[in-house]
């Protein structure tokens, strides 16, 4: 039985719902030699401020149980080299791209964003208002709703490619940043970044991360974003591409089920840098076992009836 893994997000067409998670797939071209980046649903590519940017001194990236905290800083080449030096090359792979913009105010998103429109090969902007380890930017907006709608609405304004927010799950409610997100224009929506942390080493009892603070990802903080994934679900009527800790193919369904159209693999490619095919065949064996014609069918199918939810 042949099956169907291609899926919409806004006017965006991906052709599987696999998606290289920003920030751990460099700009793509880096892992054109490992992987063919037309084979995949799309690539997200590291975080683009206006200008270039060094990020944080090492130590940057610390181990932990079942996880990752890293605190790189937003650390890249900036909008304008990106466009010149890397998506030629990322169109010549095929790949469809999504990129991700940062900025410290307001308006370096909207201009960040105005150079991408302007640019051959982006297929979505996705909108990192989430990052916990930059003292500007980031956070600043995406732990505010109002803040959220503001960026969101800016970029929206000046952009005909879809709109994707990255939220943060350092709130209490992120169902409602998903709200302000649809109502400042949002074509969809992408949960979860990471999770702000630290890690001490007990020995000189200093922080083991430069910044001292970082952001952790990986299998530890899998179901919290599951749980998040549902409950923007119900909030919102928008695609939702779904993040945190995915390593199986069995990860990415519980998002899948849980109500995300799509996914990005992140700290897995480190681990496993040829995951992706392995995440392919998962997913069509599970729909030819389901009787399954289309991963779409999928989407938000999570059975919740006669449940006893009381905690």
């Amino acid at each position: 039985m042949s099956v169907d893994l291609s899926v919409d997000i806004g006017s965006l067409h991906l052709r599987n719902p696999l998606i290289a998670a920003s920030g751990c797939f460099g700009y793509g071209v880096e892992y054109a030699d490992v992987v063919d980046l037309s084979t995949l649903g799309g690539v997200a590519v590291k975080g683009l401020f206006l200008d270039e940017r060094e990020g944080h001194p090492p130590a940057r990236i610390v181990e932990t149980p079942s996880g990752m905290l890293n605190a790189i800083g937003l650390q890249g080449i900036g909008v304008r080299r990106f466009v010149d030096e890397k998506l030629p090359q990322l169109r010549a792979h095929g790949a469809v791209v999504i990129v991700n913009i940062c900025g410290s105010t307001i308006d370096e998103y909207a201009e960040v964003a105005r150079i991408l429109d302007d640019a051959d090969g982006v297929g979505a902007i996705e909108v990192n208002i989430s990052c916990p380890n930059i003292k500007e930017g980031g956070m600043m907006f995406g732990c505010s709703i109002q803040g959220t709608y503001d960026v969101v609405a800016a970029v929206r304004r000046v952009t005909q490619r879809p709109v994707v927010p990255k939220l943060t799950p350092n709130v209490t409610d992120v169902a409602s940043f998903a709200v302000a997100a649809r109502d400042a224009g949002a074509d969809a929506v992408s949960l979860v970044n990471t999770f702000l942390a630290m890690a001490i080493d007990v020995e000189t009892r200093r922080p083991k991360l430069s910044n001292v603070l970082g952001g952790l990802s990986g299998p530890a903080i899998r179901p919290i974003a599951v749980r998040m994934v549902h409950e923007c679900r119900q909030a919102v009527n928008l695609p939702i591409i779904g993040m945190g800790g995915i390593m199986t193919a069995s990860d990415a369904l519980e998002f899948i089920i849980a109500g995300a159209s799509a996914v990005q693999v992140g700290t897995a490619n480190f681990v496993d840098p040829f995951v992706w095919n392995k995440l392919l065949t998962g997913l069509t064996d599970y729909l030819q076992r389901h009787a399954l014609a289309k991963i779409s069918d999928l989407v938000g199918t999570l059975d919740i009836s006669g449940k006893d939810h009381d905690v």
